[in-house]
């Protein structure tokens, strides 16, 4: 049988999982695995799970399945249980074990971003969104050293709510309904790092009412397309960004190292996955799409 490893969720046609992973496999030597894109949501999960044999090395969790796939784990690392979101299985003695890497993409991308521009690290934070990606950026923010940070959204509590996640991570929140935009202007203005979890265009009317600061940070997880309108306010205001990117691969590199037990060189995976989105672009016909 084939080795493989592979990423899931739906819609995935566009994912650059598989990307930066055989940029990682090539450095690595890795030549007799496969990388696959599986279309996989919540109503197909289990069938999908219990189907994985020993062919399997890894994979790659992407949503709607980022929460739904715990329940059907052996094993889940502490730090992703107190997240409440998965983004990366492997094999592990036998049994399933579920891990989250998104935290480090987002610590990493952010200190590179400060490191690049000379920059102290922030210690005051605003997310934009409350969901499984905002509940990472909490738990990414907390290993900077914040430890009290202002959520913006549009409704808060569940299961799989951030703020769930904040009470288990032992992280301060304030909440801001994201109806109230001059609330959420004003924890915008007064923060040090601002972090968007939010899809395209959803996040404009912030980027509007928004007078950025030079000495702000902003990681929008968005990357396709780039240049966002929150982007854009940033820049003009001369702040820090940190890329998307840059989180997805750092957040690839440590599930490279999770499935193969080595770690790649993160440069190359970025020189990859830049030539990448240079030619989806180029295809798209510079709409700055995937």
């Amino acid at each position: 049988m084939t080795a493989w490893a592979g990423v899931i969720g739906s819609p995935i046609s566009h994912s650059l999982s598989p990307v930066i992973h055989r940029a990682a496999w090539g450095q690595l030597g890795i030549e007799d695995w496969e990388y696959r894109r599986c279309e996989v949501d919540e109503g197909t999960l289990p069938a999908f799970v219990a189907c994985l044999d020993d062919s399997f090395r890894g994979l790659s969790v992407t949503m709607p399945c980022k929460q739904a796939i715990m329940g059907l784990l052996d094993a889940i690392d502490p730090l992703a249980s107190a997240v409440g979101a998965v983004n990366t299985v492997v094999p592990s003695a036998g049994v399933l074990a579920g891990f989250n890497t998104d935290v480090a993409g987002i610590a990493s991308a952010i200190r590179r971003a400060c490191d690049q521009a000379g920059v102290p690290l922030p210690t005051s934070a605003l997310v934009l969104g409350a969901r499984a990606t905002a509940s990472s950026a909490l738990a990414a923010l907390g290993e900077l050293g914040i430890t009290t940070t202002t959520v913006a959204a549009r409704r808060f509590g569940g299961p799989g709510s951030v703020i769930a996640a904040a009470s288990r991570l032992g992280v301060s929140v304030e909440q801001v309904m994201w109806s109230d935009m001059r609330a959420v202007t004003a924890a915008a203005t007064a923060c040090d790092v601002l972090i968007s979890t939010l899809p395209a265009t959803v996040a404009d009317p912030l980027a509007a009412a928004l007078t950025a600061r030079e000495d702000q940070v902003l990681l929008d997880v968005i990357y396709s397309p780039r240049d966002t309108a929150l982007r854009a306010a940033f820049e003009r205001a001369g702040a820090v960004v940190a890329e998307g990117t840059d989180m997805l691969v750092y957040q690839g590199a440590a599930q490279v190292q999770l499935m193969t037990g080595r770690s790649p060189d993160p440069s190359l995976m970025r020189a990859a996955l830049e030539d990448e989105l240079a030619r989806r672009e180029r295809a798209s016909g510079g709409e700055g799409h995937p």
